[in-house]
């Protein structure tokens, strides 16, 4: 048996921790294959394909595939708050002024760097400028990958950079930009990132699917509970990134759980909406056709963990 996993190269999600574990083939029963993606509506075009049984991925472009047929379903969360609006250093950011639209404003005649079209990132950042009236006055430039955003923002092509709290910490790093808005006040619950399952897949499936979540639930508490050492397991997968810029960036939106929450589900039908609005969707996505709550109840029955954060260190 062989299970095909799609996956982006994101910090925060469980998949590197998974990948970095031992005996994850046997506690599922199944061969893991990994597959390695720049962004979350190329992991919905491969779904499309039939080329994946399950993955990583952010819920706007879950929703997107959704909407014209392709048959995947969300059955866990894992993160909330994923989205990081970062600037050049000389801008105003948050708290020094409490306004987005002010902030946003700054960027007038300028270019924002988003990894996707169609991403979370894209959608959250296009909706924002649509509320205060930005779109032809603002620029929104679209790469595969985020290390381009990063390459951009080094150059000085573009002025911001709307992504993941890694992309966020590595401009912060190399292009002396900072955050200018705090993921939490940007779109408060947004689904940053959920395990989306073919549904045949599921449908055959179930037991291992159970197996997955229980895997994937175990790693967002080991996030949780032991930041330091889930940083440094990650760190020596990746290779080349500092244990502690993998903790900081853990530390950026620290809300981690598996659980399906009803804010999690709201949020993702106020962005279902917002796709619609924005023309990205021609048709109304119902919460039924995004999402299956069943398994990751009965694993997770308890109170979610998204509202806890991380522990300051661990051992």
């Amino acid at each position: 048996m062989r299970i095909r996993i799609g996956h982006l190269s994101t910090f925060f999600h469980t998949s590197l921790l998974l990948m970095a574990g031992s005996g994850v083939d046997e506690r599922l029963g199944a061969e893991v294959e990994w597959r390695l993606f720049g962004t979350g509506p190329a992991v919905v075009n491969s779904f499309e394909e039939g080329e994946l049984d399950l993955a990583y991925i952010g819920l706007p472009p879950a929703v997107i595939g959704i909407s014209r047929g392709v048959g995947i379903i969300c059955v866990a969360g894992g993160h909330m708050e994923g989205t990081v609006i970062s600037g050049k250093r000389e801008l105003l950011a948050f708290p020094e002024d409490h306004n987005l639209g002010s902030i946003l404003r700054q960027l007038t005649g300028k270019k924002i760097g988003v990894p996707g079209k169609g991403s979370i990132h894209d959608v959250i950042v296009s909706d924002c400028l649509a509320r205060f009236g930005l779109v032809k006055r603002i620029e929104i430039v679209h790469f595969p990958w985020a290390d381009q955003v990063l390459e951009a923002m080094v150059k000085g092509e573009v002025w911001a950079a709307v992504g993941t709290p890694a992309l966020a910490v590595a401009v912060r790093t190399y292009a002396d930009a900072k955050i200018l808005y705090p993921p939490s006040r940007l779109w408060p619950h947004n689904p940053s990132y959920g395990i989306l399952v073919d549904k045949t897949f599921l449908h055959r499936h179930k037991e291992l699917v159970e197996k997955f979540l229980i895997l994937h639930e175990e790693a967002t508490a080991l996030i949780r509970k032991n930041p330091r050492k889930a940083a440094q397991r990650i760190s020596d997968l990746v290779g080349f990134i500092d244990p502690d810029f993998v903790l900081e960036t853990l530390r950026v939106s620290p809300k981690y759980c598996s659980r399906l929450t009803q804010e999690y589900i709201s949020a993702t039908m106020e962005f279902a909406a917002t796709l619609r609005r924005l023309g990205y969707t021609s048709r109304d996505v119902s919460a039924s056709e995004i999402f299956d709550t069943s398994l990751i109840t009965k694993i997770h029955p308890e109170k979610d963990h998204y509202g806890e954060g991380i522990a300051d260190d661990g051992p």
